[in-house]
């Protein structure tokens, strides 16, 4: 939240800074910008009335329309509907989403929306795709060194818009494999552990995702490397990567991947069934 001078009211932030290096990110906005400063003056409304009309302050109205912030989709309804456009800037949230992640991750977004398999083993977190929104802020508050409070913000947004995924109908196959460990650490206290937990039953539920616990005293399964990330796409390709081989870079060559799949295969065939992890994530959730 910031507070700005309309009526001595705090609105809530209208986007995020650009981030710096980011060149076509920003030209993107750039351009939202200019068009929504042109319609704001064709409708002869200063800043500081479209402001007043939209409940943000001038500064604001000024950053988004330089191009120096993101706005985000509410401000652009928002401003649609102060000047008439009919949904001609409302229509610009599609320019301005892809834009809206950081950087680092617009290319995983991006595969992420191809795929039509996902085969996900976690040993050190709860896999981003299945966090809840106070889980992940709790976690990314963990980083060190720590996030500002805006660069905060974005990534959890971030995150849960790279959820919809597990929305689409009809959707991909999903399988997770989580250490037992991922769902103990007790990451923003017990409550907000237990809603993670519940949230991971909700989700298993669904008929295209499987989610398996590796118990800790499972001493056989070649996961001690790390993370590993498998996505399949509907023309046969694919891409991987691991922390524990490869530089942690993705691959996507049929050598690496036939290595990347067969150690997910073992770790998948070693962890719980999905009824025995559903079982198993209850019991925790009793003890929790």
């Amino acid at each position: 939240m910031s507070v700005d001078e309309v009526d001595g009211t705090g609105t809530e932030d209208a986007g995020w800074e650009v981030e710096p290096g980011d060149e076509s990110g920003a030209a993107v906005v750039a351009a939202v910008g200019r068009q929504i400063k042109l319609w704001r003056e064709t409708k002869g409304m200063s800043a500081v009335e479209f402001g007043a009309r939209i409940g943000y302050g001038e500064d604001l109205i000024r950053k988004i329309e330089r191009g120096d912030r993101i706005p985000r989709p509410e401000y652009l309804d928002k401003a649609d509907e102060a000047v008439g456009a009919g949904g001609l800037i409302s229509a610009m949230k599609r320019d301005v989403e892809e834009v809206r992640y950081p950087k680092k991750l617009r290319s995983l977004a991006k595969l992420e929306a191809r795929a039509v398999e996902f085969c996900m083993y976690s040993n050190y977190n709860i896999h981003g795709l299945l966090q809840t929104e106070e889980f992940s802020r709790e976690l990314l508050r963990t980083r060190r060194p720590t996030y500002g409070s805006e660069e905060l913000e974005r990534h959890v947004v971030s995150r849960m818009q790279r959820q919809k995924v597990l929305e689409c109908s009809p959707g991909p196959e999903f399988s997770f494999v989580q250490e037992e460990a991922t769902l103990k650490r007790p990451i923003g206290g017990k409550m907000v552990l237990r809603r993670q937990l519940e949230y991971l039953l909700e989700v298993g539920e669904l008929p295209n995702v499987e989610v398996q616990v590796m118990p800790t005293a499972r001493a056989d399964h070649p996961g001690s490397g790390g993370l590993i990330e498998l996505l399949k796409f509907g023309d046969g390709t694919a891409v991987g990567r691991s922390e524990g081989i490869f530089n942690g870079r993705p691959v996507s060559d049929l050598k690496r991947l036939r290595i990347l799949e067969l150690r997910y295969g073992i770790i998948r065939s070693k962890a719980l069934t999905p009824l025995e992890s559903r079982d198993f994530i209850e019991q925790l959730l009793g003890e929790t």
